[in-house]
């Protein structure tokens, strides 16, 4: 009885967090978004940057960390700008009407905007034909996470 009811509150925990935070990917210990990674110095750096959880922002039921007190500042004047394309998840499994978390190595800047992939392969594939599988994930977006 004991290990049903912990599972029934575990099974009830992840659905709560699932649901509230549907729209983006992150973490579930932390709620971390991009894993913990700065979205600001994807396009400031060119490159991912670890963020520090001493510049933390709370952003659609997700914390996001920088590596700047600036580089917090900047995404809370207009998170739109800086965060993730489909919430985070790979681009191009939003493309495919699916989703998958990310390897926040795996990025891409188009028209001054933030995609994500899986892996090094998937991002190959995404960016050989990125336009239409953007413009497939655009229609997906977001009822493939409701």
């Amino acid at each position: 009885m004991r290990n049903q009811l912990a599972s029934t509150i575990l099974f009830l925990a992840v659905a709560v967090h699932a649901n509230a935070a549907s729209f983006i990917n992150t973490t579930f210990f932390g709620n971390l978004g991009i894993e913990g990674y700065d979205p600001v110095a994807y396009f400031i750096e060119d490159k991912p940057v670890k963020g520090d959880s001493e510049f933390e922002y709370e952003w659609q039921i997700a914390h996001w960390r920088f590596s700047s007190a600036e580089n917090r500042d900047l995404f809370v004047s207009n998170p739109e700008k800086y965060a993730p394309q489909y919430g985070g998840y790979c681009a191009y499994a939003v493309s495919q009407d699916t989703t998958a978390g990310i390897d926040p190595d795996q990025f891409t800047i188009v028209d001054d905007k933030l995609y994500l992939n899986y892996s090094a392969k998937v991002r190959e594939t995404w960016r050989a034909d990125r336009d239409a599988y953007i413009l497939a994930a655009d229609k997906n977006w977001p009822g493939v996470v409701q």
